[in-house]
């Protein structure tokens, strides 16, 4: 199958690979593979649309050497081109993508390989000395495709192409008339069966390609996957809105889908308008027809970024292997750096319109500038953006939103917010008055309460005195109300902490794992990596942590905090030990550390809590953060830290920890809602500072949550039953939150399941885990629902577990 030749010599041009590569075929697989793009037609369609267009020469342009390197995706490229995905490349060579592999790293380009690769994603990534990206069909079983994707991420795979112009590959003549099937001994290697019969590649288009996809395919594939995903196949401008719209991170003009519509465009008759839609918010790149360096320079003056180079790539393969694939490569970016020189373009980001030679045509209409995308910093690309907001922590809460979105019916054990049964809106109005009161009461004249009001008001918080007599009455924290900041929310409090106290990289942050999300995310943002302390089975650990900072310190680094949730934590639900909090304050002081104490749940759980470490810090290592969302007003987002800590400037003057939290803040958020905090102030003045007052009944509600949702699980799974499953979860004494380990990869995947064939929600514990983790279990969240819904939603659940768990065995 091969003409594979030690001897041969390099041929000078593209065609000349065709010619001596043709003879080594069978005519029907020279067919199956010349017909890449699908059909005569289309090919044809492609080449003449360049063939129409010319460029432009310029002389004394003083440019130098071009320059044809380029980025995409945040990787160096030698050239603006890749290796186009093609299947079964043992077609043209034994050693097949293995060969293709080396010869694109050879030439500092990409290789896009197929689903349908005769060879293995291990054995190509062990090959490859540059990108691989990887094309992805759609099946209709998902499983098929997770599976593929997580095999290609695991082996090194750097970003995803989701092919859309198929389920349907339409009728490719030159296989129709040859009755073209795979040679015996040659099929994809990466799939492990789909149930079809893989000899016949449009056959099996047709009966395994999901034929109803739509855009939120693009959320599935990052629910499975944290690669970047591009979609390959777009001939509208309207399909690349929608594809940003989408959240794509990259869009491949393309027509190989072969759809034989009558008058189909050619890839480069639709790429200045697709340009100008995209207006440089991703990549974008065409394959179709490129058989020159100046065929590249075209579509890059056009719009393009980059290009996919397929046919001549197999040829060269069929010629001389992985040489012969780097040869091919290299004649194409000498031949672009030549239109380069000649048209005094010094970098592929200079290229531009004003390349393309007048007065030709492109889709039937002359180029204007302004379709196309003018390279500049108007044009942003989520890899020029900060690297927090393509981190899957991130994403884990939308991903929940969308899913909760997307099947209203289901139950929902995922929100960890508060029950609002208890609230009446008139009681909005009853504690604004109560504060208002108050002001006047001190003597507080009508501008002065109108200012309290209205205005941005202290960036430390006007309630900071109500605040400290409230932790005073409840918690038996007696701090001054110059420690208090009042924040938006807790989320706040933790993102001025970790900011004030983590000055840089050398500078740790550690946290019990699993954790609560909010901490981790915040953190990224900061461009900061916390360190997990792995909880142990029976939980928290000081001898753990203990290890991880002498760990860091033995890397050269300084461990500063340590962030835990002691009382019902958010995800697992557990309690810190009271001996455990006196040892945990003692190890903080021998290593010198902060505490970062997050304590929301407290208040809103039954009976009697254990002290806090704050109550028990004797040597201001505990910086506390305290949430009256949770607790009083979910809607008013009022949070606080305690940060009583002393702290020395080169003056020597010593302030308190909260200045430094307040000068952060001024420059984050300025201030706290003083309607917010006014209407929470009212709400503390009615029960003189006693929050745990307002608290009672809810606190006893959400006890009767968690008591009816293990009575719920201890109906649903007997013992014998859950033994046999391999079910367990733990029985919290308070809080919203419990765990549940199961038999299966409890993922996004299995999430999307439950919701959609069981009407059951709730939240992957890997979610929680910053350095991996808790793949078999799954959080419930008993705060948001009724009892019966808890009922319910328990009694769908155990169906869903049975049946991933029958699903696993089989």
């Amino acid at each position: 199958m091969s003409a594979t030749d030690p001897a041969a010599v390099r041929p000078h041009a593209l065609a000349d690979y065709a010619a001596r590569a043709r003879p080594a075929f069978e005519p029907d697989v020279w067919d199956f593979l010349e017909g890449g793009a699908g059909d005569e037609r289309t090919l044809a369609a492609n080449l003449a649309a360049f063939d129409r267009v010319s460029l432009r020469p310029r002389v004394l342009a003083g440019r130098g050497t071009p320059d044809t390197k380029t980025e995409i995706l945040g990787r160096g490229w030698a050239a603006p081109l890749a290796v186009a995905p093609m299947a079964y490349h043992t077609l043209a060579h034994p050693d097949g993508e293995n060969a293709t592999a080396r010869g694109a790293g050879a030439a500092g380009v990409p290789l896009v390989v197929s689903t349908f690769a005769s060879r293995t994603f291990e054995d190509i990534a062990a090959e490859a000395r540059g990108p691989l990206w990887l094309q992805v069909y759609c099946f209709r079983d998902r499983t098929v495709t997770r599976r593929l994707v997580e095999r290609a991420e695991r082996a090194g795979i750097e970003a995803l192409v989701l092919t859309v112009d198929t389920p349907r590959l339409g009728r490719r003549l030159r296989d129709v008339r040859n009755g073209f099937r795979l040679p015996e001994g040659i099929g994809p290697a990466n799939l492990d069966g789909t149930g079809s019969d893989f000899t016949s590649p449009s056959a099996h288009a047709a009966t395994e390609f999901d034929p109803a996809l739509d855009w939120s395919v693009i959320s599935w594939l990052r629910s499975v996957s944290s690669l970047p995903v591009l979609v390959k196949g777009i001939l509208a401008p309207d399909d690349a809105r929608r594809a940003l719209a989408a959240g794509v991170d990259g869009i491949v003009v393309s027509n190989h889908g072969g759809r034989q519509l009558d008058g189909a465009p050619a890839t480069l008759d639709v790429l200045p308008e697709i340009a100008a839609a995209v207006a440089g918010a991703c990549p974008l790149l065409v394959d179709g027809g490129v058989r020159r360096g100046a065929d590249v320079l075209t579509a890059l003056a056009l719009g393009a970024d980059a290009v996919l180079i397929g046919r001549p790539v197999m040829h060269g393969l069929a010629v001389a292997g992985d040489r012969g694939v780097e040869d091919v490569l290299a004649l194409v970016t000498e031949e672009l750096t030549e239109a380069m020189a000649l048209t005094g373009t010094g970098s592929v980001r200079e290229a531009g319109p004003e390349l393309v030679g007048g007065p030709e045509l492109v889709g039937g209409h002359a180029v204007p500038a302004r379709t196309v995308r003018a390279p500049g910093p108007s044009a942003l690309r989520r890899e020029d953006l900060h690297g927090s907001v393509s981190d899957p922590v991130l994403d884990t809460m939308n991903f929940l939103n969308e899913i909760t979105t997307r099947y209203p019916d289901a139950v929902s054990f995922a929100p960890g917010r508060p029950y609002d049964g208890f609230f009446d809106t008139e009681q909005i109005f009853t504690y604004l008055r109560r504060y208002i009161g108050h002001l006047e009461a001190q003597g507080a004249t009508p501008a002065r309460v109108r200012s309290a009001l209205f205005q941005y008001g202290p960036a430390a918080g006007q309630i900071r005195e109500l605040i400290a007599d409230s932790l005073r009455e409840d918690e038996d924290i007696d701090v001054p109300p110059e420690a208090v900041v009042v924040t938006v929310g807790a989320q706040e409090a933790m993102l001025l902490a970790i900011r004030a106290l983590i000055r840089g990289p050398e500078d740790v942050l550690l946290v019990s794992s699993p954790c609560y999300v909010g901490i981790t995310g915040a953190a990224r943002l900061l461009d900061i990596h916390p360190t997990a302390v792995a909880e142990a089975e029976g939980g928290f650990r000081c001898a753990d942590l203990a290890a991880a900072i002498r760990a860091e310190r033995a890397r050269g680094r300084r461990p500063r905090a340590f962030y835990v949730i002691p009382d019902h934590s958010n995800p697992s639900g557990t309690t810190m030990p009271l001996e455990t909090r006196r040892e945990l304050l003692e190890l903080a002081a021998h290593e010198d550390i902060l505490l970062i104490e997050d304590s929301p749940y407290r208040l809103v759980s039954p009976g009697r809590q254990l002290p806090t470490l704050k109550f028990l810090d004797r040597a201001h290592r505990v910086l506390h953060v305290g949430s009256l969302s949770k607790t009083l007003f979910p809607g008013a987002r009022v949070g606080f830290a305690v940060a009583d800590q002393p702290v020395t400037d080169a003056s020597g003057r010593t302030g308190l920890l909260a200045e430094e939290l307040t000068k952060i803040k001024s420059m984050v958020t300025v201030n706290t809602s003083p309607l917010s905090q006014a209407v929470v102030a009212g709400m503390l003045l009615t029960v003189d500072g006693r929050a745990s007052d307002l608290t009672k009944a809810t606190a006893a509600y959400y006890g009767d949550a968690m008591r009816v949702t293990l009575q719920a699980l201890e109906s649903a799974f007997p013992y014998s039953r859950r033994a046999a499953l391999g079910v367990s979860w733990n029985e919290p004494s308070g809080g919203f939150f419990l765990s549940v380990t199961v038999p299966f990869r409890a993922d996004n995947d299995a999430l999307t399941r439950a919701a959609e064939e069981f009407g059951v929600i709730w939240t992957p514990m890997s979610y929680f885990y910053p350095e991996g983790g808790g793949e078999n279990s799954l959080r419930l969240s008993v705060s948001y629902l009724t009892h019966d819904q808890i009922e319910d939603g328990i009694a769908r659940l155990a169906r869903f577990v049975s049946h991933e768990a029958a699903r696993t065995r089989t």
